[in-house]
């Protein structure tokens, strides 16, 4: 540190305001507020940071400067303004500040609606932004069927009428248009139109509605049906887009909701506008967040003070002064007050936005995860590291289950996956060779013995997670058999209980529960389906064929194929018996039938009996 920074930080005084690093070469690095300037800027340089980025920005120090101001609320307003302005590299930058589409209602004699991106323009009245342009466009194509709006862009004025200056175009010759060019529609009526467009892009359909219905029903009454049937149509259209964004009691109005949603590097702040139970205005920003020193009520304070600089004319002209927050910001706003609720209408709406805030994440990740395939696949080893305590990326894991009946037949597979996905060129199945009965932890004990074994004289890569399908039992049994073969501690065992968030670690009889939305669960998830799929289909196929085995197998000369043909025909051992020699004969030849007729009549008549088929139960 410089003896002229020093100075400086010696000097600060203990009010409000922003201060400004600058590097060595005199670029603005970092632009901060602060309730108390000397406090603030003095904690960067009296202790060490947990954040390596923090320390890094200490280092590139050189020069400092500030601004006193009144209030915190001003300090705040001051930085989000520099920040747009010097763009300082250490800084929570907002990510998305391209312009947002906005419905404008332009001033004149014959007003236009149309979206715009364009800076304001004095006289027009605008309304938005809007987070997506399709939503924009959908309201003003709904607005242009309720009613005949102009859409050129012809100055029209009392002198350009009365000297017919402009010619009627097609909007006109398919009723799209009453012909404002020439006059045809009068200003009054035109102006009744945009009256109620301003009703329904302020989020006040319900008292235009209930207008609509007396007109409707008037002009029926004086038997005026034709005119009657296109104010029903307006009023149908009206009712759709009301029931689109009415989400909660109409006695909600004019309050704003913010919910916050953070990662590791970024956050999300969606913002809603409430006017009689409607959304009428919703946003999502995005920030990326460079260093973890910036506490959620600090992005919550920023995210409050950008939007309220871009909604600035809805809060002057609607005087908001509520906001629903999942997050209380560390700076108090003027005339507006926050609160975070615990139930009821104002809970949902909270809900809602948060929900918004994970979609826009969502959104992003799989927008990244197109552009960069391994991004997902390194994003699920490492939630599976964490989640699973690992010291390593799990990229190699192998799952274990047994499969038997009553102790007959014991089998037991092992599937492979590589980075999240099935090997399953790597799969194996096991026959249990000395374990009798149905004894799970001496099986399982067997199988890993034999597979590791096999993978240590091999030369073979071992897996970083070793899965078993049970709970303690299983777990211990796996770690004896890695320690008899001298692999304890090489790797990661872990045993998922019938309960699937369920985990047992080896030494602890407490089970570690996974979120059910978890990629760790997921995955986890997809290794036991497979390692079930793979060995019951296994155990089948060893029953299928100790159930196939017969007296038919012993005779002599009678091969695969005769037998199948004989079990086709015939369907069971008994029959065949109760066969004559010429039926037989029919069927498998002369020699064969007089080589299996001797032989079966030698035989008991009860020693073996073919079933017809399998039978699972």
């Amino acid at each position: 540190m410089t003896d002229d920074l020093k100075l400086k930080l010696s000097l600060l005084p203990d009010e409000p305001g922003v201060y400004r690093y600058r590097n060595r070469e005199g670029t603005i690095i970092y632009v901060g507020k602060a309730k108390n300037l000397k406090r603030r800027v003095s904690s960067y340089f009296n202790r060490e940071h947990a954040s390596l980025r923090t320390t890094m920005l200490v280092r590139n120090i050189a020069d400092l400067e500030y601004t006193v101001v009144n209030t915190e609320e001003e300090a705040l307003d001051l930085e989000n303004a520099l920040i747009k302005e010097f763009q300082p590299r250490y800084n929570v930058l907002l990510k998305d500040d391209k312009s947002y589409p906005w419905i404008c209602i332009s001033g004149g004699l014959y007003p236009r609606v149309y979206i715009t991106r364009e800076a304001r323009t004095k006289g027009d009245r605008f309304y938005g932004p809007y987070p997506k342009a399709e939503v924009a466009k959908v309201l003003i194509d709904t607005i242009r069927q309720i009613y005949p709006l102009r859409t050129c862009r012809l100055h029209v004025s009392r002198e350009t009428i009365e000297g017919h200056k402009h010619r009627l175009c097609l909007q006109y010759h398919i009723h799209r248009c009453e012909g404002c060019c020439q006059g045809l529609v009068s200003a009054e009526q035109y102006g009744e139109y945009i009256s109620e467009i301003r009703q329904i892009l302020n989020g006040d359909t319900h008292q235009l509605m209930e207008l609509l219905m007396e007109q409707m029903q008037q002009l029926a009454s004086e038997l005026r049906f034709e005119e009657a049937e296109v104010i029903k149509r307006r009023y149908k259209l009206l009712e759709h887009v009301r029931r689109r964004s009415v989400i909660v009691s109409p006695s909600i109005h004019n309050i704003d909701v913010f919910g916050l949603l953070r990662d590791d590097d970024a956050a999300w702040v969606n913002y809603m506008h409430m006017r009689g139970g409607a959304v009428v205005q919703s946003l999502t920003l995005e920030y990326r967040l460079s260093t973890r020193d910036e506490t959620d009520a600090e992005i919550m304070s920023m995210a409050i003070a950008e939007l309220r600089q871009r909604f600035a004319e809805t809060y002057r002209r609607e005087h908001v002064t509520e906001a629903v927050v999942n997050v209380l910001p560390d700076v108090e706003f003027a005339g507006l007050t926050c609160s975070i609720p615990q139930r009821g209408d104002k809970k949902r709406l909270l809900d809602i936005a948060v929900k918004n805030a994970v979609q826009k994440r969502t959104d992003r990740l799989r927008a990244m995860e197109k552009l960069n395939p391994e991004q997902r696949m390194t994003r699920t080893l490492t939630t599976m590291q964490r989640d699973l305590r690992m010291s390593v990326l799990p990229r190699h894991v192998e799952c274990f289950d047994n499969s038997n009946i009553s102790g007959s037949t014991p089998v037991a597979s092992c599937v492979v996956f590589r980075n999240a996905k099935p090997s399953k060129k790597e799969y194996r199945h096991f026959n249990i060779k000395t374990v009798e009965g149905a004894d799970d932890f001496a099986s399982m004990r067997e199988v890993i013995t034999r597979r590791y074994s096999r993978l240590v004289q091999e030369g073979q890569e071992l897996p970083q997670l070793l899965i078993v399908d049970g709970g303690k039992g299983q777990v211990t049994s796996a770690v004896e058999a890695l320690e008899s073969i001298g692999l304890h501690g090489q790797m990661t065992v872990v045993g998922i209980a019938k309960r699937l968030n369920e985990v047992f670690f080896p030494g602890d009889s407490i089970p570690l529960y996974i979120d059910k939305n978890s990629e760790t669960l997921h995955v986890i998830q997809r290794l036991r389906d497979e390692a079930h799929r793979f060995a019951i289909t296994f155990h089948r196929k060893q029953r299928s064929k100790g159930q196939v085995h017969s007296t038919l197998d012993e005779v002599p000369g009678i091969g695969p194929k005769t037998r199948t043909l004989l079990l086709k025909q015939f369907k069971s051992l008994k029959r065949i018996r109760e066969a004559d020699e010429q039926t037989l004969a029919a069927v498998i030849g002369p020699v064969k039938a007089r080589t299996l007729t001797e032989y079966l009549h030698q035989e008991p008549a009860g020693s073996t009996t073919v079933t017809e088929q399998e039978n699972d139960n």
